[in-house]
């Protein structure tokens, strides 16, 4: 945990979501969020909720939204939103009391939890804190999003991330030994199988598993396409259009597993 928070410290987390592929993923996951999220003003808890990026805009659409992060340079950052409530803790033991929230977002804490009893732990606090038939939101790094990465962005013969490819491919754990800061920090990766099965072991039910990006990062010249509104928005229909797509799961960064907590 001291070498992920010191890795979010030296890095713009903040900056993350407003370029790149980051742009498709915030507008993605805006946007099943507001698919399933139940009317303001419910109640929300974002969990690993980093810089306040998805906290603030809900705040800004009339959620009561609580932020639980780990990292010191994150809470201060989120501080820049009126949020309900910013505190520093961790996912597997969450500060406040059971049947609390109507919403839990967890879109970043499943990375960061390698040993699965402690996803475990961190699923289970959720459930704990949402009201009966509230909603849980996990984010997952997709298992062959190194790969994809590689070839895309063009460090596949990098020697000193060939190792790390393969163990990614192999076990699905990063674990980043050479130093680099843009080949990320020690992380879980997940296949959707995996996610859906520990979310549904934490005790959700009606869990489905949606593909964030999709395929439609892999536009050619993708921050061109992203400033023309016309064609962004075909980017996102293609999106839409291919999340049931179960074959081309693989191909997206990010996986978001939505649970309900029985009533």
């Amino acid at each position: 945990m001291k070498e992920i928070v010191r890795f979010y410290e030296q890095s713009a987390e903040a900056e993350r979501l407003r370029g790149g592929s980051g742009l498709l993923e915030l507008a993605r996951t805006q946007e099943i969020l507001t698919r399933h999220l139940p009317g303001p003003p419910a109640r929300l808890l974002d969990i690993g909720g980093g810089p306040g990026v998805y906290a603030g805009w809900l705040t800004e659409l009339g959620y009561e939204v609580y932020l639980l992060d780990p990292v010191p340079k994150h809470l201060e950052q989120a501080r820049a939103y009126p949020l309900a409530g910013i505190e520093q803790g961790d996912a597997r033991a969450l500060p406040c009391a059971d049947a609390s929230v109507q919403g839990a977002l967890m879109l970043g804490p499943l990375y960061h939890l390698v040993e699965a009893a402690d996803r475990r732990q961190a699923l289970r606090e959720a459930w704990r804190a949402l009201e009966p038939g509230g909603l849980l939101f996990a984010s997952a790094i997709n298992r062959s999003a190194s790969l994809l990465h590689s070839l895309v962005d063009g460090f596949l013969d990098d020697e000193a991330f060939w190792p790390i490819l393969l163990r990614d491919l192999e076990q699905g754990i990063h674990i980043n030994d050479s130093g680099e800061p843009r080949f990320f920090t020690t992380a879980v990766f997940h296949t959707a199988e995996q996610l859906r099965a520990e979310v549904e072991g934490a005790g959700f039910t009606g869990v489905e598993v949606l593909p964030v990006e999709g395929p439609a990062w892999l536009a050619k010249d993708f921050d061109e396409r992203w400033r023309d509104e016309i064609r962004r928005e075909r980017l996102l229909t293609l999106a839409r259009k291919t999340e049931r797509d179960a074959a081309l799961l693989g191909v997206s960064l990010h996986l978001l597993a939505i649970g309900r907590k029985p009533r």
